[in-house]
């Protein structure tokens, strides 16, 4: 069986570093390399763009943008010049986004704006003329002056049922952005994307599922668990009783203790408040994240695979060192061990 391994770099450092990375990303070997679309951070698009230059092998896109902060026109020509210079290597990962309101942006009608982009970003890679009248974008007998050669595959990434459904539709690659997975909700989102793929008269074997991991490896165990604890205290409240069961008492101190961190959780800068290094033990650490050594990660993403899925996106958590690039680094220099290992398995 052939595995198929994603990597999330989140791009907050200089753009320099972010293709350093992505260069070694392709020489860990991973199979496609998505860069963060986060507000007023570098830019995904010219990010993208570098690393295709600085590459050989690996597929690049973002993972994932949304339908708000670009109009669907101008993701289709940035796909375009993306698939041209990269020598046919270009995804186009979508979901509603996240972390827009510094735009004033409240995200209106999330799915019908992802279907409408979706749609037009699709037909104008094919090269045909648009029109729609879209949700949130507009375009009358657009064309792309040059569209690409190959195909670009569209990707879905969400925690929602409607827009699973949507991916079903749509999409080439659905990403089960849960985070905390269990056989039940594992089989919640292969019957929500069955449901969409049934609505466009699709086969669900068509699409290609992977889930959503964040993933931290490093030699030393607890700083890789401490560095994303705050990511699961996170989690722990956006799922609330889809998550692990949590004794009410502790729940309540953890969301106490989280609210006054601050900054995004990705960030070097951020405010981690101490007790959640107490509160978010190691087994709750890693009920949304494959943390650790590169032998306990590979343990780890080994049971993620056993549930049915034949590769895994991760979203690459810098282990806390003095900067972004040496902690994302590091968990890239281990992730190479961890995919020889998981690799390996599959040949035997």
């Amino acid at each position: 069986m052939t595995l198929t391994f994603e990597a999330e770099i989140t791009p907050g450092m200089r753009a320099r570093e972010v293709v350093e990375l992505g260069r070694l990303a392709e020489q860990a070997g991973f199979d496609r390399l998505g860069i963060s679309c986060v507000a007023l951070w570098p830019d995904t698009y010219q990010l993208q763009t570098l690393v295709a230059a600085a590459t050989s092998r690996i597929h690049i896109g973002s993972m994932v943008t949304n339908p708000y902060t670009r109009h669907a026109g101008v993701h289709a020509a940035a796909l375009a010049t993306l698939q041209d210079i990269s020598d046919g290597r270009a995804f186009c990962g979508l979901g509603v986004g996240a972390g827009l309101e510094a735009f004033g942006i409240d995200y209106p009608q999330p799915a019908r704006t992802l279907r409408d982009t979706v749609i037009a970003i699709r037909d104008l890679l094919a090269g045909g003329k648009v029109t729609q009248d879209g949700a949130h974008a507009t375009l009358r007998e657009a064309a792309l002056l040059l569209p690409p050669v190959q195909r670009v595959p569209i990707a879905i990434g969400t925690r929602s049922p409607q827009v699973m459904r949507l991916a079903g539709e749509l999409a080439d690659v659905a990403l089960v952005g849960a985070r905390h997975l269990t056989p039940t909700l594992v089989a919640d989102y292969r019957r929500w994307l069955a449901e969409g793929a049934a609505r466009a008269g699709r086969t669900p074997v068509a699409i290609e599922v992977l889930p959503r991991v964040t993933l931290c490896v490093s030699r030393d165990e607890q700083r890789a668990l401490d560095s994303v604890k705050r990511f699961a205290a996170h989690y722990l409240g956006i799922l609330g009783e889809q998550g692990p069961p949590v004794a009410p008492a502790r729940r309540a101190a953890i969301a106490a203790a989280l609210a006054e961190a601050r900054g995004w959780y990705f960030d070097l800068e951020r405010y981690d408040p101490p007790a959640l290094l107490e509160l978010v033990d190691a087994d709750l650490a890693r009920a949304f994240a494959v943390a650790g050594t590169p032998a306990q990660c590979a343990d780890q993403l080994r049971a993620v695979l056993a549930l049915g899925f034949r590769g895994v996106s991760c979203n690459l958590a810098a282990v806390r060192r003095d900067t972004n690039y040496a902690g994302l680094r590091e968990t890239l220099e281990g992730a190479a061990e961890v995919l020889d290992m998981l690799r390996e398995c599959t040949h035997r």
